[in-house]
C-alpha cells in the first residue's frame, strides 16, 4: 500500500525524514521535492560505463536557465530524506512532462534505509527554462512485506551532492578513484600560457613549434 499524505505527516521523525519539510508540499499520496540551484553535465563525446566520465557544473540563476534538447542534465533535490521500513519512490511531475521536460525517467524505486539528497535526471525534447527551487519531482512511500534489510551500499548512500554514475565500480578489478570533474579554469590558463609562449618565441625569432 502507498502512504497517504496524512500518513506521511504522521510518520515524520520515525519511518520518514524530509528536511526541510513544508506542509504545503504534501499531496494526497506523495510529497513534492524541489530543485537545487546546480546541475551537472557530462563532457565526454562517448560515455563509458566502465570508466569514470568527466563532467562540469552549471549554476541555475534566479532568472532561470534554458535547458537544451539532446543533453542529459543531472540535478539534485534541495531536500534531504531518510526512509526506514518503507520503499521510497521518486517520479517526475506530469505538469513538467506536458512541457516536454522528463524528470527521473528511470530508477524510480529507492532502497529502504536510503539517506541523502536525491540525484535526478532531466531531459527535454525542446528548449525550456527552469528555475531553482521549483517543485521538480515527488516522493511516495510504499509499505513492504517480509523481512527488511536496509540499504548498506557505499555507492550512493549518504549523498550530499549531485552524484554522477558510479557504475564503473561494479566491474571487477576497478580501482577506487573519484569521478573526474573537468577544470575549465586550469585548462584555459594552460592554453593562455602556451599561446603567450608561442607568441614570445615568434617575436624573438625562435621556432614556435618548440612550444607545441
Amino acid at each position: 500500500m502507498i502512504l497517504s499524505g496524512e500518513e506521511i505527516r504522521t510518520r515524520l521523525g520515525s519511518d520518514v525524514c524530509i528536511s526541510p519539510f513544508a506542509d504545503e508540499h504534501c499531496n494526497p499520496n506523495s510529497y513534492d521535492l524541489t530543485l537545487h540551484n546546480e546541475l551537472l553535465v557530462y563532457e565526454e563525446v562517448v560515455l563509458d560505463i566502465k570508466e569514470p566520465n568527466r563532467f562540469r557544473r552549471l549554476r541555475i540563476p534566479e532568472d532561470g536557465l534554458i535547458l537544451s534538447p539532446g543533453q542529459l542534465y543531472l540535478g539534485r533535490t534541495v531536500e534531504y530524506t531518510e526512509t526506514h521500513r518503507l520503499v521510497p519512490m521518486i517520479s517526475g511531475r506530469s505538469s513538467l512532462s506536458r512541457l516536454g521536460l522528463f524528470v527521473h525517467g528511470s530508477g524510480g524505486f529507492g532502497s529502504i534505509g536510503y539517506r541523502g539528497h536525491w540525484t535526478i535526471e532531466l531531459y527535454t525534447i525542446q528548449p525550456i527554462r527552469i528555475y531553482p527551487g521549483v517543485k521538480i519531482c515527488q516522493i511516495a512511500y510504499q509499505e513492504i512485506v517480509g523481512d527488511v534489510r536496509e540499504c548498506c551500499s557505499s555507492k550512493y548512500q549518504n549523498s550530499l551532492d549531485i552524484q554522477p554514475s558510479l557504475m564503473f565500480k561494479e566491474f571487477s578489478g576497478r580501482r577506487e578513484y573519484e569521478q573526474l570533474q573537468l577544470d575549465f579554469d586550469t585548462l584555459a590558463a594552460s592554453c593562455v600560457e602556451q599561446c603567450v609562449a608561442q607568441a614570445t618565441g615568434e617575436h624573438s625569432g625562435e621556432d614556435p613549434s618548440h612550444y607545441a
